[in-house]
């Protein structure tokens, strides 16, 4: 069987989504009888009016001599094929959840507006063409629902390198990483531990989304005198070096606004029986993070402060709950062989 695997390309960005993307590949080919490669398919939505070019260029594009198709975002997965399956990882969200929430670029003005419209009917043809849809969570699963009324059926992606993170010491510092970005708001972490003055130390390693904010963290860390205690590694780092990280650490911490999944970053975390601090407003997280495997705390300095005084302090309890953390993930049982499988099915 040849299969395709396809997923959008903003160039030199890199993420879970391309992460995933070049994994599944690689389980594809070690799956016998497979053959698979990877199409990415350059993407930009601004201005609004050029996502319609966008939309054109994937549904304009033909595939041959391939027996299965893989979509992962839009617009890649408009791309038509016979036998295409979609892992839908998140829709154009400032065309439904965003827009509802007024965080959308596309309601500005009648274009955007007309845009909008746009992106939902082509996504509902595309989907009602679809051999079978999976969602790469609840929360991606009940947005496809709420907004197309279609339904997904969740598949969970597994951790990509699961045997690099086994655990080890609990150290002396909080591990954040994951792209840094104001959406994930590393801000708050700096600014919380600054209301500590005998909390832990906290590393945030990560490619910045741009050079903007990261300009503003190194900022962050000057103003509140926290050199000694705040660690800043930006950039793409091996994957051994960010195992390493996460290995070591006393705690791990990821604030994003409203994922659509549980993150890598969580999983990374879980993997290594480490408890995680998130917030109240992050989304999938909260699927599997609790107060009975981590912290979760209001998205203000002050109340992460104290979530993480609480899960630092102690060190047998912040053990405790790694552990529950790491049982809690396993119980899952999310393999890439049982995956495949479904993708293929």
């Amino acid at each position: 069987m040849k299969v395709l695997v396809v997923n959008n390309a903003a160039p030199f960005q890199r993420g879970g989504a391309e992460e995933l993307a070049d994994h599944l590949v690689r389980r594809l080919n070690a799956t016998p009888g497979v053959q698979s490669e990877l199409v990415r398919v350059p993407f930009t939505w601004e201005p609004a009016e050029r996502l319609i070019e966008e939309m054109l260029i994937s549904k304009g594009m033909r595939l041959y001599n391939v027996d299965r198709v893989i979509g992962l975002k839009f617009p890649a997965y408009l791309i038509p094929h016979p036998q295409k399956v979609l892992w839908l990882l998140h829709q154009f969200r400032q065309a439904y959840d965003l827009s509802e929430a007024g965080q959308s670029h596309l309601d500005f003005d009648e274009t955007g507006r007309a845009v909008k419209a746009a992106i939902r009917a082509a996504d509902n043809a595309c989907f009602a063409e679809c051999r079978r849809i999976f969602c790469n969570s609840p929360v991606t699963q009940n947005r496809l629902m709420r907004f197309n009324g279609v339904s997904g059926e969740v598949l969970y992606p597994p951790l990509n390198d699961g045997e690099l993170f086994t655990g080890g010491d609990y150290g002396d510092y909080v591990f954040a990483g994951g792209r840094v970005a104001a959406g994930k708001r590393q801000h708050l972490l700096i600014e919380a531990l600054a209301l500590l003055p005998k909390g832990p130390r906290l590393l945030i390693a990560g490619p910045p989304e741009n050079e903007a904010y990261a300009d503003r963290l190194r900022k962050l860390v000057e103003d509140l005198d926290l050199k000694d205690r705040v660690e800043l590694r930006f950039g793409f780092h091996p994957r051994a070096d960010i195992a390493r990280w996460v290995n070591g650490a006393l705690a791990c911490a990821y604030l994003p606004f409203d994922e659509d999944s549980v993150g890598y970053v969580t999983m990374e975390a879980f993997a290594a029986a480490k408890p995680m601090l998130t917030v109240t407003d992050s989304g999938g997280l909260l699927e599997i993070v609790s107060e009975d495997t981590g912290a979760v705390a209001e998205p203000t300095p002050r109340a992460l402060a104290d979530a993480l005084d609480r899960l630092t302090a102690d060190r047998a309890r912040a053990t405790a709950l790694g552990g529950a953390a790491r049982k809690l993930w396993r119980d899952k049982n999310v393999t890439w062989e049982e995956t495949v499988r479904r993708l293929l099915d």
